[in-house]
């Protein structure tokens, strides 16, 4: 059977400024549910891999409720192919059961639509922040703050970019902003041709702001943990289906404090071998 959602609830999906207060809240610690390339179609029944990303996304909902974190975060890839509408009406109603009680927030890959996104989802958490051509947002979670950053270039097409007018305001929220900081963005890191074009600048502004304590990412399919000059670079898995077998299709619950963090793989598909082991990071200093 189809999900769907009318038009008001959609707009309303967002969290209230009451379910924000749960994530700000927590000073010592805070739990969040981390998710990545979850590439919902419009029609509930596509499969992609022999996988169904509309089922597994339906999975990893309760396990994200019971999980009972302070906010959920989608690495980007929100919808399956070019961010139609429909995609996200069908999005909104899958996750609208963690949605009624804590913030859900979402960065763009390169399947989505940034108007689309934007116009379906017009009440988002977090505080926008004034970059143009891009959908930037800055979360108060407690020990940390969480940015979410903006590497879309084209719509369903691999390569990604932050831009100059991106950067310029890292540089500048960077100088101003001292407290604890993880990035989310969508695209990987490396210097491959369907990366973020512009990640060896990205490096350079945020390598010596030693306030900057990781970056999570999405983009290619796999669950890795390496390192830059002391930042964490953790890349999170899909939700919608794995590019190779060996690779787990599922979440993460990540539990962050001021020194560091706790991330446990809760794999629903694929490679299940990890599925509940915990890797702890600790922070490098300021």
């Amino acid at each position: 059977m189809p999900y769907t959602l009318s038009r008001r609830n959609l707009l309303r999906l967002a969290a209230t400024p009451a379910v924000l207060a749960l994530a700000q809240d927590r000073s010592s610690s805070t739990k969040w549910a981390l998710l990545s390339d979850v590439h919902i179609p419009a029609d509930p029944s596509g499969v992609y891999r022999g996988f169904r990303p509309v089922e597994n996304l339906k999975k990893t909902v309760p396990a994200v409720g019971a999980f009972k974190p302070d906010g959920m975060i989608i690495c980007g890839d929100l919808a399956r192919l070019e961010g139609l509408p429909g995609d996200y009406e069908t999005l909104g109603a899958l996750v609208r059961p963690v949605a009624e009680r804590t913030p859900v927030a979402m960065a763009l890959g390169n399947h989505d639509d940034r108007k689309n996104f934007l116009t379906a989802f017009s009440s988002r958490p977090g505080e926008a922040q004034d970059v143009q051509g891009k959908w930037v947002s800055v979360l108060d979670a407690g020990p940390l703050r969480i940015v979410l950053l903006d590497s879309l270039l084209y719509v369903n097409r691999v390569a990604g970019l932050l831009g100059k007018a991106q950067r310029q305001w890292l540089e500048t929220y960077l100088r101003s902003n001292q407290a604890p900081t993880v990035f989310f963005v969508h695209h990987t890191l490396d210097d491959g041709d369907g990366a973020m074009l512009d990640s060896q600048r990205f490096f350079e502004i945020i390598r010596p702001a030693k306030q900057v304590k990781a970056v999570f990412y999405g983009h290619s399919h796999r669950y890795r943990y390496d390192q830059e000059d002391g930042l964490h670079l953790v890349n999170l898995p899909a939700v919608g289906y794995n590019f190779n077998d060996a690779e787990p299709v599922g979440w993460v619950e990540a539990l962050f404090r001021k020194d560091g963090g706790d991330f446990t793989l809760r794999a629903i598909g694929g490679n299940t071998e990890q599925s509940g082991k915990t890797v702890s990071l600790r922070w490098r200093s300021s």
